[in-house]
């Protein structure tokens, strides 16, 4: 696949190509054409071009042309996930989720647009004031490999809806479905040069997007030091910035949990998309009472998950992203094993067919301590570590003794020590007595070395709009 820059498919100017491995098989099955910064200038300037155009089409066509581009996910959702579930490994009935969640994104901002609006101020002056929300101009979008398309759709839909025009960076690995959705743009009726995707590796096309001085706006999702070069080299122009990073996240089960639903519960929200997820909760805090017994619910769980091929349906856990990606997080079950924490199950390659893919049998660490490497560094991956705690003020103090802040879950029949906990958890977003915590209508974002600003939501408006105040004198 080639670069999709002015509504059209391009050839890259020096040429450069990638092969895209199948994590599942290990097999090359994809070549995709690697911009640079030359093609990154030709794919803003575009942006540039079509800006003017694009914010004066009123909220009406707007509104159609995002609803359009939502119906046309939905119309190719088969082969979306398939393209996804190849690229990324993730279990095709995930994928399909993902792509069905990208086109609902589309149609929540889709609906945003004619709601989209200023405000009059009393002010102590006579006359009046006003504000007009505008759009910023040319963003630069950054996304990662782990949730290829949902992400893009996160950045790209609220970008859309205020008015601006955007140049994507889908991650290196998984590019395929980003420029796809370029394609469908097309067809839902965007104008040409509102919508571009460029891929490339980060030193190259990251970085000359990150600098270019016609963006104003930079959204990137990804490791929490990538993040800040990011940050550093967006202060030259001095750019908008919306950071989502790492994490690191807290599992808090106190006594009372319902553990019927607390340990299936627990399980999925660190071995979703095989713990490749900057919210998983891979750190689980139990009270001392009732440890022993929940470690026995785990480990009986990670024991029955179905590790399989992607694009069977009966699959729970399919590939890592890559062979490389699944050493390094059997490196940290090494590393754990030598830190004196208790290896409980996991940790080690598959056998037969899948031994060929980037798989990783799911691992749970027990009697880990706070200081441990496995129990502060983001592995990233089917790996979950478990530590009792003997009261609520102890358990908070180990949740926030982290160097991120992205998300996290509490599990009690206590509303009152329920809100109190998540109060004192610092943290960007907490689910109680459920795993699940990001939901498309509501803000999406980190504290501490997880980022700032925030995604989904009305909130995510705020982020790709400028404010400019008028004031009309008597």
């Amino acid at each position: 696949m080639k670069l999709w820059i002015d509504g059209k498919s391009m050839m890259p100017q020096a040429g450069q190509s990638r092969s895209l491995t199948d994590p599942a098989t290990g097999a090359a099955w994809a070549e995709v054409a690697m911009g640079e910064a030359a093609d990154i200038d030709r794919a803003v300037q575009s942006a540039d071009r079509a800006r003017a155009n694009w914010r004066s089409i009123n909220s009406r066509d707007r509104t159609q042309m995002l609803n359009g581009l939502a119906a046309l996910i939905r119309q190719n959702l088969e082969s979306l996930a398939q393209l996804e579930s190849r690229n990324v490994g993730k279990p095709i009935r995930d994928a399909r989720d993902e792509v069905n969640l990208a086109a609902d994104c589309f149609e929540y901002y889709a609906g945003a647009i004619d709601k989209i609006g200023g405000q009059t101020i009393p002010v102590s002056a006579a006359g009046t004031c006003l504000t007009f929300r505008e759009p910023i101009g040319v963003c630069g979008l950054i996304a990662p490999w782990n949730f290829p398309i949902a992400i893009t759709a996160w950045k790209v839909a609220p970008a859309l809806a205020m008015g601006n025009t955007i140049v994507l960076k889908p991650a290196t690995q998984t590019p395929l479905t980003a420029l796809r959705l370029g394609e469908l743009a097309i067809e839902a009726g965007i104008p040409a040069g509102v919508f571009n995707v460029v891929p490339g590796a980060g030193d190259r096309a990251g970085e000359a997007l990150v600098r270019h001085p016609l963006v104003r706006k930079l959204s990137f999702t990804g490791s929490t030091e990538i993040g800040a070069a990011v940050m550093k080299l967006a202060a030259d122009h001095i750019k908008r910035l919306t950071l989502e990073l790492g994490g690191k996240s807290a599992n808090l089960i106190f006594a009372d949990a319902d553990l019927d639903k607390a340990v299936p519960k627990s399980m999925w929200s660190v071995l979703g998309n095989a713990g490749q997820d900057c919210c998983a909760r891979s750190r689980i805090l139990v009270e001392r009472s009732i440890y022993a017994t929940f470690l026995e619910q785990l480990t009986e769980q990670f024991r029955s998950l179905k590790l399989g091929h992607p694009r069977e349906e009966s699959t729970e856990i399919g590939a890592l992203i890559s062979t490389r990606h699944r050493d390094r997080v059997r490196e940290y079950v090494s590393i754990g094993q030598a830190e004196g924490a208790k290896l409980l199950c996991g940790g080690d390659l598959p056998n037969g067919e899948l031994a060929k893919g980037a798989y990783l049998q799911p691992a749970i660490f027990a009697d880990v301590e706070p200081q441990m490497r496995i129990f502060q560094e983001e592995i990233f991956g089917p790996v979950v570590c478990v530590m009792p705690f003997d009261s609520e003020d102890e358990a908070v103090a180990i949740a926030n003794h982290s160097l991120y802040g992205l998300s996290g879950s509490i599990w009690t029949k206590d509303i009152s020590r329920a809100l109190r906990v998540a109060r004192a958890i610092e943290t960007g977003v907490l689910s109680i007595n459920t795993g699940h915590s990001v939901h498309l209508e509501a803000p999406f974002g980190g504290v501490k070395r997880s980022g700032f600003g925030r995604e989904l939501g009305l909130n995510a408006l705020d982020n790709y709009s400028e404010i400019k105040t008028v004031f009309i004198a008597e």
